[in-house]
């Protein structure tokens, strides 16, 4: 395998764990479910289709061709992340759900 693809790879698993890893502390790190949300649906989205995507170059320059496989996992994974974010955003703001004083806007307060 050329050296070039070998730091593509890299690169796209690197970025790919950062992103994870920065969704996991914020999710950790975050004060309250609003603010929570943004960790696993946004970074954590980014973090493992960035390592969809080396998995996809790495065997794809393998010879085996691209997997339909995993073109699947990266369509259902940015399809679902959102809507699943959207419906417990909706849930917890139906039952009113406690904020942080952080948090801008009081939905329920007007």
């Amino acid at each position: 395998m050329n050296a070039w693809i070998e730091g593509l790879v890299a690169l796209f698993l690197l970025l790919g764990s950062l992103f994870a890893l920065v969704g996991a502390i914020g999710l950790y790190r975050l004060p309250d479910f609003f603010m929570r949300l943004h960790g696993p649906t946004k970074a954590t989205t980014m973090g493992v289709g960035g390592m969809v995507i080396a998995s996809l170059i790495y065997f794809g320059t393998r010879g085996q061709g691209i997997s339909l496989h995993e073109l699947l996992i990266t369509l259902f994974l940015f399809i679902t992340a959102p809507v699943s974010a959207h419906m417990l955003a909706k849930a917890a703001l139906q039952q009113k759900v406690r904020l942080s004083e952080q948090t801008r806007g009081r939905p329920w307060e007007q």
